[in-house]
């Protein structure tokens, strides 16, 4: 690939509004977040209306589940190369364009065929989303804020789901599942405005040999840096990679880095996260608890204690580093595991049991969002360089999509066949597994620049020069 030759001529001084570029890059991508989250969460509640609506199997609502999520392993394939050829913003209008038209086409399904289709639709503009949100975030926001930044997009995204549940609850009494799942449309159109007028980020222009609009951007997104000399260094890195294809993720120095990704995206969903997320009325009424408060108040709670995690991730992230963590949010997954595994594993349950295994419930999800869902987007942004940092992302995103089909699909099953606690029992091991696996694995990319981190995997996953250091 070529790219233009720098000229020497200083860039003008940022304005006082361009030194807020770098904040709006972060708010639009979590914008689009809360929107992902809520049209991930919806169905929870709407499918218990429309099911009576459309009269529906019990494989047919499993399909109306499911299909979101075959639909997102699609566009998380192609997510990434529709980034680097059409841009990261461009990547992100059509997702925003998608979500608003696919939401409403949704609430107006005159029928369950209709609905799926739709649906697969919406799952392809989600999986593009999760990959394209965490590259516009990463690639346009300073080293020192960029753990934060990216997981800011996590938070949105339980806050999303928050919002979800509470807007189910307030819709449940009249059944109208049709607002439950066509209100995120309203967001997904406004979203467009800011879109339209942000720029790409600068790596993306890099990448295309347009090296002075690069200084341009650059040095409104991170008016604290000397736009040239961080230019000229995205150039050195890229000129130095073979290409951005899938075969160089399986070629050194990278593999070891796609194996991380690849076991971290997996480890990621098939920890038993969504299953918490899809049938959280199922888990709750096998430790005893009836009515509304089981369908929609008690998830609420959960995900409210998550976005509380969430956001304490964001606070610690840059200070901390993201091993720290990870590691530990990862840790207390596995404790409560365990102890849901004690509390079902008692018969049946009464008392303070139940209330154990909802603070179990509550704690499991809160540490994943702390952990896994903070640090996926963070390390689906850093593994790579430039040049294959998309395809990375897609890879990534896909392993922890079909882990997420997995779960989605096999869960109800499991949990009829072989009873509650042998079930979470198996996501305790899977969970310790992870454990062991992001120990041995993860690097601490903390105040690294992203062309540094290239250099930890062509180092044999060493880092070559000393971490830097952080200020009080």
């Amino acid at each position: 690939m070529s790219t233009a030759t720098l000229s020497t001529t200083p860039p003008t001084p940022p304005s006082k509004t361009s030194r807020h570029t770098g904040k709006l890059f972060a708010l639009t991508g979590a914008v689009v977040g809360v929107i992902y989250g809520y049209d991930t969460g919806s169905i929870s509640g709407a499918l218990v209306f429309l099911s009576q609506d459309f009269q529906l199997t019990e494989a047919e609502k499993g399909l109306v589940n499911s299909i979101l999520v075959g639909g997102s392993i699609l566009g998380a394939l192609i997510g990434g190369k529709l980034a680097d050829a059409l841009g990261r913003k461009a990547a992100m209008l059509i997702v925003a364009a998608s979500y608003a038209v696919f939401v409403a086409l949704s609430a107006l399904a005159p029928n369950v065929v209709v609905l799926d289709a739709v649906r697969f639709l919406l799952g392809v503009a989600i999986g593009i989303s999760i990959v394209a949100a965490p590259l516009y975030i990463a690639e346009s926001t300073p080293a020192r804020i960029r753990g934060a930044s990216v997981a800011a997009y996590q938070v949105a995204t339980v806050a999303g789901i928050v919002l979800t549940y509470f807007v189910n609850w307030g819709l449940s009494d009249g059944g109208h599942w049709r607002w439950m799942l066509g209100l995120s449309a309203i967001p997904a159109a406004l979203v467009l405005i800011p879109l339209f007028r942000l720029p790409d980020t600068p790596r993306w222009y890099v990448l295309k040999g347009r090296t002075e609009r690069a200084v341009e951007v650059m040095a409104m997104t991170d008016p604290d840096v000397d736009p040239r000399a961080e230019v000229a260094a995205v150039s050195a890195a890229l000129a130095q990679e073979s290409g951005g294809g899938g075969r160089a993720l399986l070629h050194k120095p990278y593999v070891r880095a796609t194996l991380f990704v690849v076991g971290l995206g997996f480890f990621c969903q098939i920890t038993g996260i969504n299953a918490v997320t899809y049938y959280s009325p199922q888990i709750f009424e096998e430790m005893g608890f009836t009515g509304d408060g089981q369908n929609f108040l008690l998830p609420s709670f959960v995900q409210l204690a998550s976005l509380a995690a969430t956001v304490l991730a964001i606070l610690i992230i840059d200070r901390l580093g993201r091993r720290a963590v990870l590691l530990s949010g990862i840790g207390t997954m596995v404790v409560m595991l365990a102890v849901l595994t004690v509390v079902f594993g008692r018969g049946e349950l009464s008392g303070a049991t139940i209330w154990v295994g909802f603070g179990a419930i509550l704690l499991f999800t809160a540490a994943f969002n702390f952990g896994f869902g903070s640090l996926i987007w963070v390390y689906a942004g850093e593994a790579f360089p430039a040049q294959l940092r998309s395809t990375g992302a897609s890879v990534m995103l896909t392993a922890d999509l079909v882990a997420n089909l997995l779960i989605a699909q096999f869960f109800p099953s499991l949990m009829a066949w072989a009873g509650a606690a042998w079930t979470f029992a198996g996501l305790g091991a899977l969970a310790l597994a992870a454990l062991v696996f992001a120990s041995v694995t993860a690097p601490e990319t903390k105040g690294r620049h992203l062309e540094e981190v290239q250099g930890y995997w062509r180092n044999g996953g060493r880092w070559p020069t000393p971490a830097p250091e952080t200020a009080p």
